[in-house]
Formats: structure tokens, sequence, C-alpha cells
């Protein structure tokens, strides 16, 4: 592993930052401000933390907090996409969003327990 860029979650939570910032562009304009704007900054959040914990990584408890951090926010962006889907109605895009999103979260739980366990 040479770079954070090689971790399957990095890889993972960038695509779904991405297209979750995409997806916010369709809200109500209100929205794009409000809701939009707390759902890319805690998709984006999910990413920086992953890159800052692996910044870390000679420190093994560092690096763990920061994966915490990291799911975290991923938890986090969940809670607003349920809020979007139930409030506008953009079930099949969010549906997918949260299905990947859920996933990201496990192989991130998975990831902090590897680094618990094999992490020198």
């Amino acid at each position: 592993m040479k770079s954070y860029r090689d971790l399957e979650v990095y890889v993972l939570s960038y695509s779904l930052a991405v297209k979750t910032h995409q997806v916010t562009l369709s809200l109500p304009k209100y929205e794009m401000y409000e809701e939009g704007s707390q759902l890319r900054r805690s998709s984006k959040s999910v990413t920086s933390c992953i890159v800052e914990g692996y910044g870390r990584r000679k420190y093994k408890g560092e690096f763990i907090k920061f994966l915490i951090y990291a799911l975290a926010s991923c938890d986090e962006t969940v809670v607003h996409l349920n809020f979007i889907k139930d409030i506008h109605h953009q079930q099949e895009e969010i549906d997918l969003l949260l299905s990947d999103y859920n996933h990201l979260g496990a192989k991130i739980n998975k990831f902090i327990q590897y680094v618990e366990e094999h992490w020198k």
C-alpha cells in the first residue's frame, strides 16, 4: 500500500461523495443551502477522515480514531439521505445511495477491525 488512494474504502467513499454532490444539485433551491449543504459536507467528510487517518497511520490509535470519524460521517450521510428521500420523494436515486453508503459503512467497520488487530 503506497498511498491512501490504494484503500478500497477511500476509492468507494470518494466516488460516493461525487455522486452525492451531483444528486444534491437537483434539490429545490432552498434545500441547496440547507439539507443539500449538510449532505455534501458529511459525504466529503467520510473521505477526508479516511485520508487524514491514513496520514497518521504511524500512530495506530490516531488512525483508528479518524476511521471511526469516517464511519460516523458515513452514518450522518445516511441520515441526511433519508431526510431528502422522505421530504422530497426522490426514491430510486436515494435508495441506491443509501445502499451504497450502508455497504461503505460495513467496509469501514471491517477496516477498523483489521487495523485494530493487524496494524503495526
